[in-house]
């Protein structure tokens, strides 16, 4: 046997400290995109269903032009998918805490089949809207979110069954996917607001064709499905040391960028809506 199949001791403890510390980083991620996307959440229902009551429903096309038509019945649909969206960011790292997935079981399985439901109904929601509206940013932006949708059905069905199963690692695997995925939409807006503050806005138009809008459709899920996958690659030690290092590395700048971003978004969107919302 050759020297090179030999594992070092150096090697392992390598490796070890590498998954410990995105084990760590993982636990100080998900503490953050929860916290701001709750906060997002809440910013959704504050934007988008205050109009509701106060019967001014041109404000939906403040966020998104042409997301509101007046008298058409996607109306309806498209607020569903707002509601379910709303209540997948509250919800969704919940479910990724171990405390509740190890102590309050039953709660984990009952707040999961909430959130499935309401990642598919999300999912079809937004489908339904494209094939009968389409977007306001033409081809690139229709096939980007209906990927998004498609994998969003997909990550949800996928979740449910490993865990109908029993298939606990393929359940979590799977589980992490979807959250990434649904966290895209606030992503969305996060990605769009960095972009502005660093460029200006190069690249985008007020009908999103610009360059810039004609990759975001992709963007703002497909990476989070690459970190996904390094979590899920690092939980079983399958990641190269240098691979390891650089996904800490990244994650770091991630974790740095999203404290920014929601500070930001917090201080001077979200924050002042929903405090109109539920205190004016």
């Amino acid at each position: 046997m050759g020297s090179d199949s030999i594992p070092f001791k150096g090697d392992n403890k390598i490796s070890n400290f590498n998954s410990a510390c995105l084990a760590w980083l993982g636990i100080v991620l998900v503490t953050i995109v929860w916290i701001s996307a709750a906060l997002f959440g809440l910013y959704i229902l504050a934007f988008y269903f205050s109009p509701v009551y106060a019967g001014n429903m041109q404000q939906w096309n403040k966020g998104l032009p042409g997301l509101y038509v007046k008298g058409s019945v996607t109306n309806s649909g498209i607020g569903i998918h707002f509601a379910a969206g709303a209540i997948i960011l509250i919800l969704g790292s919940i479910q990724l805490t171990d405390r509740i997935r190890t102590k309050y079981l039953v709660l984990h399985r009952w707040i999961g089949k909430i959130y499935i439901i309401c990642c598919v109904i999300a999912a079809l929601g937004g489908l339904v809207f494209i094939a009968a509206n389409g977007t306001i940013g033409g081809t690139f932006m229709n096939i980007g979110f209906s990927l998004y949708g498609i994998l969003m059905l997909m990550a949800a069905m996928q979740t449910y069954r490993y865990a109908v199963k029993g298939d606990i690692d393929k359940h979590r695997a799977w589980a992490l996917r979807l959250y990434a995925l649904a966290i895209g939409s606030w992503l969305y807006r996060i990605e769009y607001g960095f972009w502005f503050m660093l460029a200006n806005g190069a690249g985008h138009t007020h009908t999103f064709n610009g360059i810039f809008d004609h990759i975001m459709p992709f963007f703002f899920y497909l990476p989070n499905l690459a970190v996904a996958q390094v979590f899920i690659g690092g939980r079983k030690n399958k990641l190269h040391p240098l691979v390891s290092a650089l996904s800490i590395f990244g994650l770091l700048v991630i974790t740095g960028l999203l404290l920014l971003g929601t500070y930001y978004f917090t201080r001077y969107y979200w924050g002042p809506a929903i405090i109109k919302w539920l205190f004016v």
